[in-house]
């Protein structure tokens, strides 16, 4: 009988299909490293025995869709917020904005997949060994899919794995080479478990890097400049399908009125379209009414708002007024990098946002390069939602104002409007982007939104102050700014990343071919 039992055991664990259902577990559980959860150790051990089964494929085709379910599992369970707007607000019937979001997804995970499939066919290719493959390639491999999958067709860089770590020992590699550097570290850990049977050089290897990561943490690469700021950061908690509606419109322009003019500070934030209506709409004394404010205070506001700059010409945007600026020398910034579908129209896409019922749904872009808002000694640069999703584009910013000499921004300004998600992961897991923002620039982040995260991020990374989600607020705190540049702003952001991945490759390649001689 026990002869009989053994051979089924193993038969149950050699089937073709278990390292397929393995891989979409690991994808699942490996979620729960990002916020609101924090388990960052999970997605280290679940990638660690993904790169164990892709690299021990025989096949490259086995090995790309290995990657490709660990990858579906993962971002379709870490996105699945996208779920709420699609049905509560779209209007689309679960049975459609399911397999749409599937079919988001099934692109996305392409980029894990060819991971894992560009490393077995580089193992047959160059004929490298465990150690070189798993150490070199697959590592830098990982970070470069990471980057693509920031890059092409507008990127959609959510929930990257550098992301979980901003609290972890590896949160110190964000300053040097950003969220994919921390990537590329995360996945060289994985790499090392998945060789396991090289302990002896792969086990200091991880203590070397969780003790570099640890004291890279230490380094102040940036100082604080000026003196600090008093800030009033406002919350509305109107609901996604109020917002727009007229009848509801009124409403919401009087609660941020009189949220604004409730009280001074140096800086008063409202969020993303917190004026529902384009600027040319507005009641005639609503806006004068708060530039009056911020004149007689000595207060800096700034109002989400739709501009116009002609018929049919919107743009999402700031509007900033300053004490001593003339009625038309108010500051504006323009959200250059837009959302598909959300605010701009790819061709042969209207039915989409006519289906989706999204209002003022085809937006005009701005150019990236754009000055920061002079609030009393600190330079305060805007992005708006999802921009701060695009870390590559705040350091070009901040390196760009290195060079031209000018005002360089000493303090991140985030205006968000995340009730589209409800109550979900979404919101926690924007306020963890903000923070490796933080850590990769040096520069503290204030961030005013309708539903959450409203907070207050110091450089250090460390939320310092924040309103419960979901809640009518007003957050008032001081922050203080910082100047100096981290490595990975001077070094071209991700541009590093890609560098790097190249000579580690190139170094994998040179192996192989003194192996095979």
């Amino acid at each position: 009988m026990t002869s009989q039992t053994v051979p089924a055991s193993r038969s149950r664990f050699s089937h073709p299909l278990w390292p397929f259902a393995a891989a979409l577990l690991a994808g699942c559980a490996s979620v729960l490293a990002f916020a609101p959860y924090n388990l960052w150790p999970v997605q280290i051990l679940c990638l660690a025995l993904v790169f164990h089964l892709g690299w021990r494929s025989t096949s490259v085709k086995r090995a790309l869709l290995l990657g490709w379910c660990y990858g579906f599992a993962y971002l379709y369970l870490g996105v699945s917020w996208l779920l709420i707007a699609l049905t509560r607000f779209g209007g689309m019937p679960i049975w459609i904005s399911a397999p749409a979001l599937a079919l988001l997804v099934a692109y996305m995970a392409i980029y894990s997949g060819l991971v894992l499939g560009g490393a077995v066919w580089l193992r047959q290719r160059w004929r490298i060994g465990d150690r070189t493959g798993l150490l070199l390639v697959m590592p830098a491999l990982w970070a470069v899919g990471e980057c693509l999958r920031n890059w092409l067709f507008t990127g959609f860089p959510w929930v990257s794995i550098g992301y979980a770590h901003t609290s972890s020992p590896l949160a110190g590699y964000a300053a040097v080479v950003g969220v994919y550097g921390v990537g590329w570290v995360v996945a060289l850990i994985a790499a090392c478990l998945a060789c396991w049977s090289h302990k002896k050089l792969t086990l200091p290897l991880i203590m070397l890097v969780l003790v570099v990561g640890s004291g890279l943490r230490t380094i102040q690469w940036t100082h604080a400049s000026g003196n600090p700021i008093s800030v009033r950061l406002l919350q509305g908690n109107v609901a996604q399908d109020m917002k727009f509606d007229e009848a509801h419109l009124v409403q919401s322009l009087e609660m941020y009125r009189d949220m604004i003019v409730a009280a001074p500070a140096d800086l008063i934030a409202t969020p993303e379209t917190a004026m529902p209506l384009p600027s040319t709409q507005l009641p005639p004394d609503y806006l004068p009414l708060i530039r009056d404010f911020a004149h007689s205070t000595n207060s800096h506001v700034v109002l989400g708002i739709f501009a116009t700059d002609g018929p049919g010409k919107y743009s999402n945007s700031v509007l900033g007024f300053s004490p001593d600026a003339k009625p038309d020398q108010n500051y504006r910034y323009d959200k250059h990098h837009l959302v598909p579908f959300g605010e701009f129209i790819p061709t042969g896409f209207h039915w989409f946002v006519d289906l989706m019922h999204i209002p003022i749904g085809d937006l005009t872009s701005a150019g990236l390069q754009q000055a920061p808002f002079q609030v009393k000694d600190q330079s305060v640069m805007p992005n708006i939602c999802y921009e701060d999703v695009f870390g590559g584009e705040i350091a070009a910013q901040l390196n760009a104002q290195r060079a031209a000499g000018g005002k360089v921004a000493s303090i991140l300004l985030n205006v968000s409007n995340m009730a589209w998600y409800g109550d979900s992961s979404a919101i926690p897991q924007h306020l963890q982007i903000s923070t490796m923002r933080v850590l990769e620039t040096g520069r503290p982040m204030i961030r005013s939104t309708n539903t959450g995260a409203t907070a207050v991020i110091d450089a250090q990374g460390i939320v310092r102050a924040k309103l419960d989600y979901n809640t009518l607020g007003s957050l008032r705190s001081s922050v203080q700014g910082t100047s100096g540049m981290t490595p990975y702003i001077l070094l071209g952001g991700n541009t590093i990343v890609i560098v790097l991945a190249l000579l580690a490759l190139a170094l994998a390649w040179f192996i192989g071919r003194r192996r095979s001689q």
